[in-house]
Order: structure tokens, then C-alpha cells, then sequence
């Protein structure tokens, strides 16, 4: 095997012998060349951005998850042309996933609809102007909640991938429906929402 190197690829060239079945065994060799793509690191001042912020841990090379919050957050970075591209995905339960008792249909419909109204709002949380078009998904007991940013500026697209995400669980608290009795982590969340209140 015989490499070949170029910037963000790795190129091999192998040579591969086959024996033809004829009488004399005669033998011919082939080179192929394999072509890996290799995904450059990202750079030091993007991961020193999440690794500085207390509301992320490193998943992967490109991939980094919320702590701050009971709800799935994560965020796969991209770098293009100095460009920084935030992905955010947010996953919140449906009502009947964290309910003791059914939720009726129509009123889980009514609840989704609701809050995929309130996510519209999103771009309005940042110091800076963003036009954000969040994506929101139904699925069978949860809801996904992905929204793209994009910035120059590391820091502040974290801290902006940050809020997408206490914004979207801050969402879902607020239009928790009265009258049943939830279940953890729903349950915990309210109790400590309760506790900042006073107790009321």
C-alpha cells in the first residue's frame, strides 16, 4: 500500500494481484486508488468556546451536548470560509410521555400547536439580530425543535446555541397544562420552578 497525502484527504494507491485461471496461472496487477476524507479538526478558539461554557461537554469532534438543562440539547459545528454554522437540536417530551394519567388526543394536539407557535418567536432572544426559521418535528413521544445559526463570532454562537436551547425547555415549562400528575424529570422541573416562587 503506498500513500499518498493531500490537505484534508488521504489518498492510497493499493495493488491488488489477481490470478486469472488458465493453465499458465498468469497473474496481473492492479492499482486502485482509494480516496478517504478526512474532517479537519475544528479550530482551537471554537473548542475553547464550548469547553469555557458551563452548559456544554464535547461529544464527538464536531458535536457537543447540553448540561444545563434536563431536556436532550446538542450542537454540531461546521466551519465554512471563517463562517461558523450552529446547528441546534432540542428534543422535549409530548405531555403523555410524562403523565401518570392519558392525555387526550385533542388535547395534546392543542398543546403541540401551541407551542410550535411559541417557538416562532425564537429570534427574538438574541443581543444580536438573527432570522432564524426553526424546524419543528412531532414524533411518537417527543418533540424536536432544530434551529441553524450561523456567526463569525465563536463565543457569542455559543452562547447563542446555548440559548436556543434553555429557550425551547423554558418553552415547553411554561405550557405545562394543569390538572395532571407529572412524572420525573417534569415533576422535578416544577417543583424547582415552585421553590424559586416562594412556594406558590
Amino acid at each position: 500500500m503506498v500513500p499518498e497525502a493531500s490537505y484534508g484527504t488521504h489518498h492510497w494507491l493499493i495493488d491488488i494481484m489477481a490470478i486469472h485461471d488458465t493453465p499458465f496461472k498468469r497473474a496481473t496487477f492492479f492499482r486502485v486508488r482509494l480516496l478517504f476524507v478526512c474532517m479537519s479538526e475544528l479550530p482551537s478558539r471554537l473548542r475553547r468556546a464550548f469547553s469555557d461554557h458551563t452548559a456544554f461537554e464535547q461529544e464527538s469532534d464536531t458535536r457537543f451536548v447540553s448540561t444545563a438543562t434536563t431536556f436532550e440539547g446538542r450542537v454540531e459545528v461546521t466551519e465554512t470560509e471563517g463562517r461558523f454554522r450552529f446547528a441546534v437540536e432540542s428534543r422535549v417530551p409530548l405531555l403523555g410521555a410524562v403523565t401518570e394519567e392519558e392525555v387526550a388526543d385533542v388535547v395534546e394536539d392543542g398543546w403541540y400547536e401551541t407551542f410550535e407557535l411559541r417557538t416562532e418567536d425564537i429570534g427574538g432572544i438574541f443581543r444580536t439580530d438573527r432570522e432564524l426559521s426553526p424546524t419543528v418535528s412531532r414524533h411518537a413521544d417527543s418533540v424536536a425543535v432544530e434551529v441553524v445559526l450561523e456567526d463569525i463570532n465563536p463565543r457569542r454562537g455559543v452562547d447563542d446555541a446555548a440559548a436556543v436551547i434553555d429557550y425551547v425547555e423554558g418553552t415547553f415549562v411554561q405550557g405545562v397544562i394543569p390538572g395532571y400528575t407529572y412524572t420525573d424529570p417534569v415533576d422535578g422541573i416544577l417543583q424547582r420552578a415552585r421553590d424559586a416562587a416562594g412556594g406558590r
